[in-house]
């Protein structure tokens, strides 16, 4: 990932090396808390519903306690009949957004900030994009994590 845009001194060309061809797909998928980021999961490929309920099972789960709360949206893979049985088993609840409303996700702005920092350190390699990815999310502290929520209209105490 890198960014998009560059400058130079006015008159100058702005010239930089950048990848071409085929791009190869790579999923983030994390939870956003009032803690901070959690369960943090990069996947080689597009996600599956298959992917996602193995996700939630090994990485999620055991990182929920009891009382939390986990907001989706309307994505298919998100509605696996597991889904809901696991994180209930944990003692937490599910609640899905309705649809087309990503105003009221609190992770759209996280991750807004996450893609932003990748295209900055605009590492070239897939595992270089995972190493970033470890040590960008380190970076959301709890008061940030906080406001994400006060910001999509949650109460955030």
């Amino acid at each position: 990932m890198a960014r998009r845009h560059g400058r130079c001194l006015r008159g100058e060309r702005l010239r930089v090396g950048v990848p071409h061809g085929h791009w190869k797909t790579t999923t983030f998928v994390g939870a956003l808390t009032l803690r901070g980021f959690i369960a943090p999961w990069v996947l080689d490929g597009p996600i599956n519903r298959a992917a996602f309920e193995t996700y939630v099972a090994k990485v999620l789960v055991p990182e929920l306690r009891p009382g939390d709360v986990v907001v989706m949206d309307n994505l298919s893979s998100h509605k696996g009949p597991r889904v809901g049985e696991m994180i209930a088993a944990v003692g937490a609840e599910l609640r899905y957004l309705p649809p087309y409303s990503p105003d009221f996700n609190p992770i759209e702005n996280a991750f807004a900030k996450l893609k932003a920092l990748l295209r900055k350190a605009a590492e070239r390699t897939v595992d270089g994009l995972w190493s970033a990815i470890g040590r960008l999310i380190d970076l959301f502290k709890p008061e940030e994590c906080r406001n994400y929520f006060a910001a999509a209209g949650y109460d955030a105490t």
